[in-house]
């Protein structure tokens, strides 16, 4: 039962390198970012530190920050 599975008739070696292919893209993508989010979030944390309302309010109110929030908005 086993070994059919595994060899699938001939094909079992093509399945299964695509398979582990697929596997191992998608887990290299996951971790690059995961890297990619850890290293934005530090820049946030360093940049704003602990947001209390009024670092929220002057965060909210430069330029670039109301096009990124009206964009989201809108979706």
């Amino acid at each position: 039962m086993i070994n059919e599975l595994l060899h699938m008739n001939g094909y079992g070696i093509y399945v299964w390198s695509s398979f582990s292919f697929t596997f191992l893209s998608f887990l290299t993508l996951y971790v690059v970012i995961k890297i990619q989010y850890i290293k934005e979030r530090n820049k946030f944390v360093s940049k704003y530190g602990n947001l209390d309302s009024k670092k929220a309010e002057v965060a909210r109110s430069r330029i670039i920050n109301k096009e990124i929030l009206s964009s989201s908005q809108s979706i």
